[in-house]
């Protein structure tokens, strides 16, 4: 265990012996760090928060302060973090609230860039990326691969789809489905077609991405149907589909409303 002269450790905190911790952290209350887990300077890590392995936590970020809601009486809530994430300098991660979730969850292999904030019960799967200055309110929901451009702000109770690609600077008001390419702000949302270079960076075949194009246009790009009939025909024509599958449940559970404009409307 590597940790600097300066850092004020609580004695409730379990660190593992590999962390690194630089000048001047700040660790209150019960915090658990993972193995070979790197804590920059002047962060502040508090509150029931558990940081799994090999994470690289920037200089000045807050992670586990309590929740900015009216609401909150002090509950025991807390912040979970999976491993192999970049949370870097100035990142907010306020964790959750006894009348959310009771956490707020980021996955494994994400990166938070400079400046990012994540507000309480938020829950972020894995490989996701937030650019400079993006906002996530209170409960909001990223998908496995997720791709937030800076400046984007996410409405409290809004999901946003695996594999999805936001433009910087979007105002994110309703959920945005999975797979796809999206910018603007609350009723000039616009989805511009299916994540390709996304799809193909993740590995995803030919075979797929085709599948999903064409799910795409029967959702989006099929005017004689309703939403309820193109969801019908993709859930009977691509059963066997996975992922289209998931995109048909996205529509389905949505309680916000699904950004369904297209840049051909």
């Amino acid at each position: 265990m590597s940790i600097h002269a300066t850092a004020i450790i609580d004695p409730r905190a379990e660190v593992d012996s590999s962390v690194q911790i630089e000048p001047y952290v700040v660790v209150k209350g019960p915090v658990r760090i993972g193995a070979n887990t790197r804590i920059g300077s002047h962060a502040v890590l508090s509150g029931r928060t558990t940081i799994g392995r090999d994470n690289l936590i920037g200089s000045f970020s807050s992670i586990g302060m309590p929740p900015q809601d009216l609401h909150y009486k002090g509950e025991p809530t807390e912040v979970i973090i999976g491993n192999g994430n970049q949370i870097r300098e100035y990142v907010s991660i306020h964790r959750g609230t006894a009348t959310g979730k009771g956490r707020t969850r980021i996955g494994n292999h994400c990166m938070i860039m400079s400046y990012c904030h994540i507000a309480h019960d938020c829950e972020l799967g894995d490989h996701v990326i937030m650019a400079n200055l993006a906002t996530l309110a209170g409960h909001v929901e990223l998908g496995d691969h997720t791709n937030l451009g800076g400046l984007v702000a996410v409405h409290q109770f809004c999901r946003v789809g695996a594999y999805t690609f936001v433009g910087g600077m979007s105002g994110i008001g309703l959920d945005v489905p999975p797979y796809v390419l999206m910018e603007g702000i609350r009723n000039q949302m616009r989805i511009s077609g299916i994540n390709k270079i996304g799809l193909r960076r993740a590995g995803m075949s030919r075979g797929l991405i085709a599948q999903l194009d064409e799910a795409f246009r029967i959702l989006f790009r099929s005017p004689q149907l309703l939403l309820k009939d193109a969801l019908h025909k993709l859930e009977t024509e691509m059963a066997d589909c996975p992922e289209v599958q998931y995109m048909v449940e996205f529509f389905k559970t949505s309680k916000r409303g699904v950004a369904k404009r297209t840049t051909d409307d």
